[in-house]
């Protein structure tokens, strides 16, 4: 073949470095499991016994108000051929797993209190969570959540979590696994920097190994979105948290609020937030960075079959909204948000599973020469199998009912 150009090695080693660049960059999605809540609960309330109590409490409202497939379909709207299933599986999940991230919260849900009052409860809640370790009663993740630095707080958000993880090593000689810190109400790249190299010094006083503490940062003011230069302010967290960052969470109540949403409208599916929602998935795709909504603060005032219902269904209805967004994970307040939270979660997976299962396995036979029906592309097949792995992880569908190559 003749050529007119003579040589394009130049080029190509800049196309090299463009693609090392991006790969740094945008490395892929995040590995592993991705839980789909995670439970806040006031750090004065928190016990070894908080996420079994918490599934408890949710069985027993699940028992009491949808004890059969047909009341319980009609609770959550799930088609009549899946609800005994869904049923039976989110029965079985808040008594196995009902916490599957939990975030002990010294934040907005604790309020402020005086410094002995808060040193106290720091104590309390390393003994609590040593002691839930030790009976391997901790949730797969857990966490706290400090103040922010945004309003003052940065003092004793920096003293909480010294005192949290120098009591914790004292008592266990080691911080146990799935440990994550949420960076509340952050404002600009420099504050996520700054928590970044505390948690650097922190490290090295305690003799941690180098990088283990890793955060989550709270997206719920406008200049979280947008700096003050009118640039996409999100794409700075990461390399300003130094490869410690591991989601970002949208702070639905905080954020609406600050754009003077009137107390009505401040809820998790209002466009605004879509908005807020859509900048931070493209912001983070490919980053490693997971995503999370946000909260429903609608909960049961009492027990009664008109305040559990209203209260499932608005819940069940923000979380199928994050879902169809593309957001697989949100935070729960109250026992009463698991059943509905995984009703609405195992409901979408299961809806149609027959069917992404199908279009799964004709993809592989047709790449493997075997003939095929839809050509899907293979980034659509890439989702497809996220899918059927978050339904696997979240206890929605069993392993063995897919072949392992569909998984893998």
């Amino acid at each position: 073949m003749n050529l007119s150009v003579s040589s394009t090695d130049d080029l190509s080693a800049r196309v090299a470095a463009l693609r090392a660049r991006h790969a740094e960059r945008r490395p892929g999605p995040a590995e592993g499991r991705q839980p789909v809540h995670t439970v806040y609960v006031p750090a004065d309330r928190f016990s070894r016994s908080t996420p079994a109590d918490f599934g408890a409490e949710g069985l027993r409202l699940l028992n009491t108000h949808t004890p059969g497939a047909g009341s319980f379909g009609a609770a959550f709207g799930l088609d009549p051929e899946i609800a005994g299933l869904v049923r039976e599986r989110v029965a079985a999940k808040l008594s196995g797993e009902p916490v599957e991230d939990v975030r002990i919260d010294f934040e907005d849900g604790y309020g402020v209190r005086g410094d002995a009052e808060e040193d106290a409860h720091v104590e309390q809640v390393a003994e609590a969570v040593a002691a839930a370790y030790q009976a391997k009663s901790l949730p797969h993740y857990w966490g706290v959540r400090v103040k922010s630095f945004a309003d003052g707080g940065h003092d004793r958000a920096m003293r909480t979590l010294d005192g949290f993880l120098t009591t914790l090593r004292d008592r266990l000689g080691r911080l146990p696994g799935g440990f994550t810190i949420t960076f509340p109400k952050v404002q600009t790249a420099g504050q996520v920097e700054l928590f970044a190299e505390y948690l650097e010094r922190l490290e090295t006083a305690l003799g941690l190994p180098a990088g283990i503490l890793r955060f989550e940062i709270q997206v719920e003011t406008p200049d979280a979105l947008l700096d003050e230069d009118g640039r996409v302010a999100l794409l700075r967290y990461p390399d300003a948290a130094a490869g410690r960052l591991t989601a970002a969470h949208f702070g639905v109540f905080d954020y609406t609020a600050a754009l003077g949403l009137p107390p009505e409208e401040q809820r998790l599916d209002h466009p605004a937030c879509d908005f807020a929602r859509d900048l931070m998935q493209v912001a983070f795709a490919g980053s490693g960075v997971r995503l999370s909504d946000g909260s429903t603060n609608v909960i049961p005032r009492n027990d009664g079959p008109d305040e559990v219902n209203i209260a499932w269904s608005v819940h069940a209805a923000h979380v199928r909204h994050s879902l169809r967004h593309g957001f697989y994970q949100g935070w729960d307040l109250h026992p009463a948000h698991l059943p509905s939270r995984y009703a609405a979660v195992y409901g979408f997976h299961l809806t149609g599973v027959d069917d992404v299962i199908g279009r799964v396995r004709a993809w592989h036979d047709q790449a493997a020469g075997h003939g095929g029906g839809v050509l899907d592309e293979p980034a659509t097949i890439t989702a497809l199998t996220a899918r059927l792995r978050r339904a696997v992880d979240c206890g929605a569908l069993d392993e063995s009912a897919l072949p392992a190559s569909e998984l893998a």
